[in-house]
């Protein structure tokens, strides 16, 4: 299929709006359209595909930075190998930086309930010399 669509339909399509399109066109991430006479951009079922991947990986938590990086390989390499061997590294790099900031936060939570076991104590303390 070699419909070329314009922008309003190509966006509905891959269910994002022109204004996208045209911020992806700007970062690199997405060719700008075909500009026939009349001046309005026409996009192809290939350029919708690239779409619906860039769709894809930020659905899997990727940054537009880290999309940047990837979208290229799934469509130089046919077998997409290079593509997801690349989403393997960027996710397992989440992965190790969300397991360090949990382990921040239970360091942090302990913290605050070592603090909030201080207070309640003095509290008490104070409650009991008062009742005295």
């Amino acid at each position: 299929m070699n419909e070329k669509m314009r922008i309003g339909e190509f966006a509905r399509r891959a269910g994002v709006t022109a204004r996208t399109v045209r911020y992806y066109e700007s970062l690199g991430l997405l060719e700008p359209g075909e500009r026939q006479g009349s001046g309005f951009r026409y996009y192809t079922e290939a350029e919708l595909a690239r779409l619906q991947k860039i769709n894809d990986l930020k659905e899997l938590g990727l940054s537009l930075e880290e999309i940047i990086s990837v979208v290229p390989l799934y469509f130089e390499d046919p077998t997409r190998i290079r593509g997801k061997q690349k989403i393997l590294e960027i996710l397992k790099a989440h992965l190790q930086e969300t397991d360090e900031k949990l382990t921040a936060l239970a360091q942090f939570r302990a913290e605050l309930q070592a603090k909030i076991n201080q207070i309640e104590q003095w509290l008490e303390e104070q409650t009991q010399r008062e009742g005295k």
